[in-house]
């Protein structure tokens, strides 16, 4: 059927006008005004009994027994608009009984102007795409709900929690006051997101094994340097962030993306200490400068804008860069390109994030995004409708097939043995599925679209739009490497925040000019000393005064 036609085909829905889908910041106000009936927290603040007359359960359809209209924050991707096309709202209201009124916010700046709306109490009730850790400075100041006070009227959260053995995670993410203020998504298998793809068949081809060890990939390199010597066989991509982040564990310290708040756990000592000052991190800056200083280093993937790797793709294609930051998706990427240039048997590989002097650690086990709700929700005399809803929306199996899937018998067909065929008309361009289609199921239709896809999955649904080499990296990683333990955790007060962030701040800008220019060569390795001297004469043993602190306190109310 053609494109037009099955739009056109499509049974009518409720109507979506476009000023639903773009509504201005204030709209939170207007869908969470009720005055003090049905409100759910006290007047010291805490909260209050709530007695939902319709219980959810775990695994289970869920539906409001009347319409509601709850807002949620979303943010806009140039690439994938909203369209009068997309039918994921629909399907979403057809099923639960809600309408979602959103308030549009764009990827270049999503983070600002969340915290913006926010703090400014204008923001809607649902806010998606948090990750741990984006929550306190709202927690701290209130802005948002207490969520671990209402866990009871979450089924799915509470199930798979607790059957994917994460219930100790997620008390980690409990704040000075002993409450989480987000729910995570939640994944029964954590692997590295990113971490290095290869072209196997030109490591085949100078004799180099696929790297186990970071030595191994640099043995590897210089190999291909010699056969290859107008290339810069290993590339970043993300402006260095992503490769020292996946890198940092193995060599026993963190940085680039996964530096957080630079506090890093030494065992031996009982105290956190600041990451960049520890052998490990110099270590991990002395080893990636030895990259540059031979050649086998693409600087520009180092400080080029992040605009999530299109150089070096080009690059990849080029047969300039052999090794390379990515994820599964880049690997489609990479391969796109190569066939685009006429390069033909090529073997793309994406290996688990070598080992290193500290071991065969990767980050700890980890979430995915989840969400918040703002303050004024519970004043919402639907609450529980709301809380059931998320619930739903996030945690049960059947709005996560859905999101990521589509409606079975109208985009996707799905086997005895749990495998997804999409509808003949249906394509799915992003990862190469069924590119004979002509309507897709991200663009077009809405689904497995950015700001809900992936957030939680089983390991069956993460395969099921994976190709098999995905499926072999989460064994290789599952098989062959660590996760580090996570840290203590210490969290901080919204007084100690304040300061932690005046501190912190400067800091961290301090460390990612240093990493970069000992890494590129731009400030000499002998000068390490005179940087941890900058760093204590910023006021970095106050900083850490405040983490320790805060981690002694948190011991001690677990005691």
């Amino acid at each position: 059927m053609a494109r037009a036609g099955y739009l056109a085909g499509r049974r009518m829905r409720s109507a979506r006008t476009a000023g639903a889908l773009t509504l201005v910041g204030a709209l939170a106000l207007a869908a969470c005004s009720s005055g003090d009936d049905g409100g759910t927290t006290n007047a010291d603040g805490e909260a209050a009994d709530l007695e939902c007359t319709t219980e959810a359960v775990a695994d289970e359809p869920w539906k409001a027994a009347e319409p509601r209209e709850f807002s949620l924050l979303w943010t806009d991707w140039a690439d994938f608009p909203i369209t009068d096309t997309w039918e994921f709202f629909d399907e979403i209201e057809e099923r639960t009984n809600v309408k979602l009124n959103l308030t549009n916010i764009p990827f270049s700046d999503a983070t600002e102007k969340r915290s913006l709306l926010i703090s400014a109490g204008d923001a809607p009730q649902i806010i998606p795409l948090v990750y741990t850790g984006e929550e306190r400075q709202f927690a701290a100041s209130g802005a948002v709900v207490p969520l671990s006070d209402y866990a009871d009227y979450m089924p799915n959260f509470k199930k798979y929690s607790e059957e994917w053995d994460l219930v100790d995670m997620v008390d980690d993410l409990r704040q000075e006051d002993g409450k989480y203020y987000m729910t995570p998504g939640l994944q029964e298998v954590s692997v590295p997101v990113f971490t290095l793809i290869i072209r196997k068949d030109i490591f085949d081809e100078v004799g180099a094994p696929a790297p186990e060890t970071w030595e191994d990939l640099q043995e590897g390199m210089e190999l291909i340097k010699a056969k290859y010597p107008d290339s810069t066989p290993l590339a970043d991509g993300f402006e260095g962030q992503s490769m020292i982040n996946y890198a940092a564990h193995a060599f026993g310290t963190v940085g680039g993306w996964g530096f957080g708040d630079g506090a890093w756990w030494d065992e031996d000592a009982g105290e956190f200490v600041y990451a960049a000052t520890t052998d490990g991190y110099k270590d991990m800056v002395t080893y990636f400068n030895g990259l540059t200083e031979a050649g086998l280093l693409d600087t520009e993937s180092f400080t080029a804008a992040d605009d999530g790797g299109g150089t070096v793709t080009e690059k990849f294609a080029a047969e300039q860069v052999f090794a390379a930051s990515g994820g599964s998706w880049t690997v489609q990427e990479f391969s796109t390109a190569l066939d685009a240039a006429g390069v033909t048997d090529y073997e793309l590989v994406q290996i688990a994030p070598p080992a290193g002097p500290a071991g065969d650690f990767v980050e700890p086990r980890n979430f995915w995004n989840g969400f918040m709700l703002t303050a004024d929700a519970v004043n919402d005399p639907n609450f529980c409708d709301l809380l059931g809803f998320t619930d739903w929306l996030y945690y049960n199996p059947e709005a996560r097939e859905l999101i990521q899937w589509g409606v079975e018998g109208e985009h996707h067909t799905k086997d005895a043995d749990g495998a997804y065929t999409l509808e003949p008309d249906i394509t799915f361009a992003g990862l190469n599925l069924n590119p004979s289609g002509t309507i897709d199921l991200k663009k077009d239709l809405g689904f497995a679209n950015d700001v809900f896809a992936g957030s939680t999955e089983s390991r069956a649904l993460k395969e099921s739009y994976n190709v098999p080499a995905f499926v072999e990296y989460i064994d290789s990683v599952q098989t062959t490497r660590t996760p580090r333990d996570p840290f203590p955790p210490h969290p901080l007060d919204e007084v100690e925040l304040e300061q932690a962030s005046l501190l912190g701040t400067p800091l961290k800008d301090s460390v990612d000019t240093a990493t970069l220019g000992f890494i590129l060569g731009q400030r000499d390795l002998a000068e390490w000393d005179d940087f941890v001297t900058q760093l204590e004469g910023q006021g970095l043993s106050g900083y850490m005064d405040l983490i320790n602190g805060a981690a002694e306190r948190a011991a001690g109310n677990d005691g």
